[in-house]
């Protein structure tokens, strides 16, 4: 299956995206979920809420708020100015930014799953026997759910590789800064390239297929036959 030049570009940098934002939630969203999964504040069905948020938030919404917040007189865009860095927007860490906040939820909720299936049994067994709460979370907790850290950072890193509104919103459409896979197939079809748009549209059906045959198939602690 032949691939352009800028078709294999794009597919880099949508992998480079999508494994620096996994790589990101895995530490932001770990204390969150950690969190959501064992306080019983009366504020955590608000924050809960807002961390599902782009579950049900057209993506062209959730990337106009960011792109304002990130844009000249925006507050984040003035902090960034301010510090030298200069505005996010079309920029590719403007798009790990708008890629972590749309993907949140994905890494959140599996790993607060995982985490409430702990209970708190093992985690006050280890308390007998003098291990700190952090000492119980790395050396109880986390390996018991590790499940939901796999499924977690599958989901993140799949759907990271999935955006489309988000990214043009945010990044718009530079070649080799922020033109990702999903980008490139629009191109494609705009041009009526439509050979062009099957190869790499081919090419994300397979993977998205893989992805889920793994997520399908893959049952930690099953037996076969049940």
């Amino acid at each position: 299956m032949y691939l352009t030049d800028s078709d294999l570009k794009a597919i880099w940098l949508t992998v480079r995206l999508a494994g620096i934002v996994t790589l990101i939630l895995l530490l932001v969203g770990t204390p969150i979920a950690w969190w959501l999964a064992r306080t019983r504040a009366w504020w955590k069905g608000p924050i809960g809420a807002v961390v599902g948020l782009p579950l049900v938030l057209p993506p062209s919404v959730l990337g106009f708020y960011l792109l304002l917040a990130m844009g000249p007189k925006g507050p984040v865009g003035r902090l960034t100015q301010a510090l030298g860095i200069g505005p996010l927007p079309f920029t590719f860490w403007g798009l790990v930014i708008a890629s972590v906040f749309y993907s949140l939820p994905f890494m959140v909720q599996p790993l607060q799953t995982a985490f409430e299936a702990v209970g708190e049994r093992p985690l006050e067994v280890a308390a007998t026997l003098r291990a700190s709460p952090l000492d119980a979370f790395f050396t109880v907790a986390v390996p018991l759910a590790l499940p939901g850290f796999l499924t977690a950072s599958i989901l993140t890193f799949t759907h990271t590789v999935g955006e489309f509104g988000v990214v043009l919103m945010i990044g718009g459409n530079l070649p080799g800064v922020t033109r990702v896979a999903s980008v490139q197939i629009y191109d494609h079809v705009e041009a009526m390239e439509y050979l062009q748009a099957h190869r790499l549209a081919a090419v994300m059906l397979i993977f998205s297929f893989l992805v889920l045959l793994v997520l399908y198939t893959w049952r930690p602690g099953t037996k076969k036959g049940v």
